[in-house]
């Protein structure tokens, strides 16, 4: 049997039983019980789902962070797995369990040169990524007090079992929503002139929105404004008082964020006018970009080297990821560790090549040693709340 074959079963037990944001109590409890088990310390913080742990401490040193997310989606399941999820409605579509499996066993292998270790790791078993929320709380839990660096990745289906992304920069988009309320005045179908159309200024609105990337994004940079839902009147032959358009704005540069953002209210209101109703935007603020740190990067890239895995540059992704907001504390640095899986994620079918928990237990291990000896040698400023 192989020493891994543990970290396959936790990731399967935790698949059976995946648990949406902030409700991840039983999964909670099962991160501590292996923890426990492996006499890894467990660090209070007042999290109401997750754990903290660590490892080390005995020589002087840096703390650094790894972190996993732990939350799953509200998808029904479709693989057809032994050991798919249990509970209708619910499972671990996007690979947290892979995640959270492979973290533990990256502590279960630092745990046995614990006495060795030049500092402390810090283990991170976040909740709430899907909602965008998780990493959010732990920083407000205090958590990341005194690291000096943190590490995290996310599966990449497209990408064989051997294979790291890794890219310095940025890696994935800040996941902004918006909400647009278009406000007219409604009539008789029959006589449109006798009111305000909602429902033309809104597809006006949709139709304009799309020259904002067009025309104030360079064709070098990458930005995409989504709308995916127009909501507006109730029966055929009534123009409504009112429309709504809700949808999302991706993008990897903080600068061009804050020029799409500027530039969808602007051309929101100023259509909507133009047509004599009024339109009010809201926004959903998400994470910010995922910023990979340059230095930290090429650490990535040699722990991938002296563990015999692949590295590539990897593509940057305009999905959201909330490991950004640790990232705006302290350097960090996120990879993708490839799983050569079936389907995207958050597909019902989504599913992962076990064989990569192996491949992401001996790179973080590796990374963590790596880590703790760079920084060492340097003047980092570790995270505190003082500081902000």
């Amino acid at each position: 049997m192989s020493e891994f074959t543990r970290f396959v079963e936790m990731r399967r037990e935790l698949h059976q039983y995946p648990e949406l944001s902030h409700e991840e109590l039983e999964t909670t409890g099962r991160i501590r019980r292996w923890l426990e088990e492996a006499e890894i310390r467990l660090v209070h913080y007042p999290l109401h789902t997750g754990v903290v742990a660590e490892v080390g401490g005995f020589l002087d040193g840096p703390v650094i962070a790894i972190r996993a997310d732990i939350d799953a989606l509200p998808i029904q399941e479709e693989t057809g797995l032994p050991y798919a999820s249990r509970l209708p409605g619910q499972m671990h579509a996007c690979g947290h369990d892979f995640h959270t499996a492979s973290l533990i066993g990256t502590a279960y292998a630092l745990k046995a040169k614990e006495r060795n270790l030049k500092g402390t790791i810090r283990f991170i078993f976040q909740p709430a990524e899907e909602k965008a929320e998780g990493a959010k709380a732990v920083i407000e839990s205090g958590a990341l007090e005194g690291v000096t660096a943190i590490f995290g990745m996310h599966n990449k289906p497209d990408l064989p079992v051997g294979t790291i992304g890794i890219k310095e920069g940025p890696l994935m988009a800040a996941a902004d929503g918006f909400i647009v309320d278009v406000q007219g005045r409604g009539t008789h179908a029959a006589v449109p002139e006798a009111g305000a159309d909602p429902v033309v200024a809104a597809a006006h609105i949709i139709t304009a929105l799309q020259t904002v990337v067009s025309r104030n994004v360079g064709s070098l940079d990458s930005a995409v404004i989504s709308v995916t839902k127009l909501l507006s009147g109730t029966t055929w032959n009534v123009i409504p008082d009112s429309a709504q358009l809700e949808g999302t704005i991706r993008t990897l540069d903080d600068d061009v964020r804050v020029t799409i953002l500027n530039r969808f209210r602007q051309v929101a209101e100023g259509v909507a006018a133009a047509l004599g109703v009024k339109a009010a935007v809201r926004w959903i603020e998400g994470p910010p970009s995922v910023q990979n740190d340059a230095a930290l990067a090429a650490l990535g890239r040699r722990a991938a080297e002296l563990t015999g895995y692949r590295h590539i540059e990897a593509a940057p992704s305009p999905a959201g990821e909330d490991f950004a907001v640790y990232q705006r504390h302290v350097p960090g640095l996120f990879v993708f560790m490839g799983t050569d899986g079936p389907q995207e994620w958050h597909h019902p079918a989504f599913n992962i090549d076990e064989r990569a928990i192996e491949v992401s237990i001996h790179f973080f291990e590796q990374l963590a040693e790596l880590a703790l000896a760079q920084l060492q040698k340097k003047e980092v400023l570790p995270y505190s709340r003082q500081h902000l």
